[in-house]
């Protein structure tokens, strides 16, 4: 349903230039946060706002984390480009950014129909390999992302706080989390690259050209920060569906447009985004595994609240099965096996 809210209107006119704004309708992803087309007489812009109904006070930092990174990173990696932030709650309520609006698909689970199969999927793997690279390399001091997070024992920091939750709310015996948990611990990389982290990159946080496989923006990047950039390569190379040797494989159905024959494997792009970043990945096993046990130490809240009757969905009852088999190839790729 279309909403008019003529204060919103005015503010873009007075603060944009944009006359006949007007908040059309929802957009589906984006995570947590909300993503709203906007248009304008000028044309359509893309509107991220905190959660609807939320209570939290500093709920809109995610977006506001979002709206700076891009806007530093503009120009040294395909993100869009922002127009406006506006924290004044008495425009809408609440805190927006506006960012360009991007033409372009998500995917996930299926290609469009206009791409041509393996040798698209291998394009887009390509291009989101450089500009994962562009990313790890991106001048972060320079372009105003100094204070973006705390680089410092970034990777012990990370396993400590989920060792921590697991054991704090644990709801079934799961052995691995801490096992493979204290293993991170005793083998975190003597020296480790520092960079601008995305935090969630993979394919389906990307918008591809709707009649050919050209990546046309990176995006979703509220939980960017500074720090290993070799934890974001991990976590890509753990969507990729190349191999997946845990049976039944968590989570199946995610990526599954890379688990076809003829698709680049997980270990070609890696060489490719060493070549383009210059960096080592000397220690990709620890950072696989890494990817593996996070996400698995993560999503195990989601099943947590399964159990206590608090959510009853398909995802969170596949949970039951899909993190032990995250917690399986965790431990396969600290062997060198991904």
């Amino acid at each position: 349903m279309e909403i008019s809210t003529d204060t919103f209107a005015r503010w873009c006119e007075s603060e944009l230039g944009r006359s006949g704004a007007r908040i059309e309708r929802e957009l589906s992803g984006g995570n947590s946060n909300l993503t709203q087309l906007v248009q304008t007489d000028q044309g359509p812009l893309v509107m991220r706002s905190p959660p609807a109904n939320t209570i939290s006070p500093k709920a809109h930092r995610g977006v506001e984390r979002e709206y700076t990174v891009m806007k530093a990173l503009h120009g040294h990696m395909p993100v869009p480009e922002t127009v406006a932030w506006c924290a004044d709650p008495a425009i809408l309520g609440y805190p927006f950014a506006l960012v360009e609006h991007i033409d372009g698909v998500s995917i996930t689970d299926q290609l469009p129909t206009a791409y041509a199969g393996a040798s698209a999927v291998n394009a887009l793997g390509e291009q989101l390999t450089d500009a994962l690279a562009a990313l790890a390399i991106a001048p972060w001091q320079d372009i105003g992302l100094d204070g973006l997070g705390n680089p410092e024992n970034f990777l012990r920091r990370q396993v400590e706080r989920w060792l921590t939750v697991r054991a704090d709310h644990s709801v079934r015996d799961l052995p691995d989390i801490a096992l493979l948990g204290h293993w991170l611990l005793d083998n975190i990389p003597p020296q480790s690259p520092t960079g601008v982290v995305h935090g969630d990159f993979h394919i389906d946080n990307a918008l591809f050209g709707r009649e050919t496989p050209a990546l046309l923006a990176v995006i979703d990047w509220e939980m960017a920060s500074v720090g290993d950039p070799l934890t974001d390569l991990g976590l890509f190379l753990m969507f990729w569906g190349d191999k997946r040797s845990a049976e039944p494989p968590g989570f199946a159905h995610v990526q599954a447009v890379t688990r076809r024959h003829g698709v680049h494997s997980r270990r070609l792009l890696a060489d490719r985004w060493a070549a383009a970043s210059g960096l080592s990945i000397a220690n990709l096993d620890y950072y696989c595994c890494f990817a593996f046990w996070r996400l698995a130490a993560i999503v195990e809240g989601a099943y947590g609240l399964y159990v206590q009757g608090k959510v009853d969905t398909p995802y969170a009852r596949g949970l039951e099965s899909d993190v032990p088999a995250l917690l399986r190839e965790a431990a396969q790729a600290a062997e060198g096996d991904w």
